[in-house]
């Protein structure tokens, strides 16, 4: 097998695969309340989905593997393929296909329910089998949309394979992970506060204690359109937030991650991977959707040079 210098960083995806129904309403539904949606939508979506497409379009070359449905994955296996990711390693199982249903209100801002459907029948068994095609050097990519994600950070980590993790939607269980083992860990402000066990505090201030439980990982915070933060030993990096009119944030996020870790492995340096997903994400906001708002490499570069 090649040596990891020799040959091109792949990044494997472990993540979830969603369809997402997406409703415009005036505001976001109140208990015992009924209220008429005025548009919905159905798209490709899931935050392992995003973030590969997001990847993809950075420039890296990427592999998605998790789980859909047998009769009702199809759409999101060619969303993927579009977008140039891999998806050789998705099984189709009995399960219904993940989806999500998202609330959309009249300032971009939204809700999200999820049913985790397939994504839930992420086996040790597959993943070892999957992880087994990657090498050293390689990076894992994983959020907390799947099972297995505890069994996947130790097999990775044990075949020298580098671990990024985006722990959302935050639960318990994440408290409970081998969180030391990533290479690569990105927080908005209430993962991270619930990860340090703290109440609320500054960005600053939250990224000192993740620095301080986490100081062999790189670090990054996001704090929405405050910008955001990496941290990793003696390098210290604040980003912050374009200035775009907003229409949908969903999926900005996974735009913002997928693009930070492409960049990274195709050796930007942290300002510079950091200032580029930036730029991802700002062009994201703009857009309705999730996968559909990920913008191209060349958009990005473009937008760069406009705010250079």
């Amino acid at each position: 097998m090649e040596t990891s210098e020799k040959r091109m960083v792949k990044i494997l995806n472990f993540g979830s695969l969603n369809l997402d129904y997406t409703y415009d309403v005036p505001h976001f539904v109140t208990a015992g309340e009924t209220l008429s949606s005025v548009q919905m939508r159905a798209s490709a979506g899931g935050k392992g989905l995003n973030q590969s497409i997001a990847a993809s379009r950075s420039g890296a070359e990427i592999y998605h593997a998790g789980a859909v449905g047998q009769t009702d994955g199809g759409m999101l296996l060619e969303v993927l393929r579009g977008a140039g990711v891999d998806t050789r390693w998705i099984a189709r199982v009995p399960e219904a296909t993940g989806h999500a249903i998202i609330q959309r209100d009249p300032a971009g801002q939204n809700c999200i329910l999820l049913f985790s459907g397939a994504n839930q029948t992420i086996t040790p068994e597959q993943a070892r089998g999957v992880l087994g095609q990657f090498a050293p050097g390689d990076w894992l990519m994983l959020q907390n949309e799947i099972s297995a994600v505890e069994q996947l950070m130790e097999l990775a980590h044990s075949m020298g394979i580098r671990i990024a993790f985006n722990p959302s939607p935050m639960t318990e269980a994440v408290r409970t992970y081998p969180l030391h083992l990533a290479d690569l860990l990105i927080f908005n402000e209430i993962e991270a506060a619930g990860i340090c066990g703290v109440e609320a505090c500054a960005g600053e201030q939250l990224l000192s204690l993740l620095g301080q439980r986490f100081p062999q990982s790189q670090v990054v915070l996001t704090l929405g359109g405050a910008g955001a933060w990496y941290h990793c030993g003696e390098t210290t990096v604040f980003q912050p937030a374009f200035s775009v009119p907003v229409t949908d944030t969903t999926g900005a996020g996974d735009t913002f991650t997928g693009y930070l870790l492409g960049g990274l492995i195709q050796k930007l340096s942290p300002a510079e991977a950091m200032r580029q997903a930036a730029a991802a994400a700002a062009l994201a906001v703009t857009r309705r959707g999730a996968a559909g708002s990920i913008p191209e490499r060349e958009e990005v570069q473009r937008f760069l040079q406009q705010h250079s």
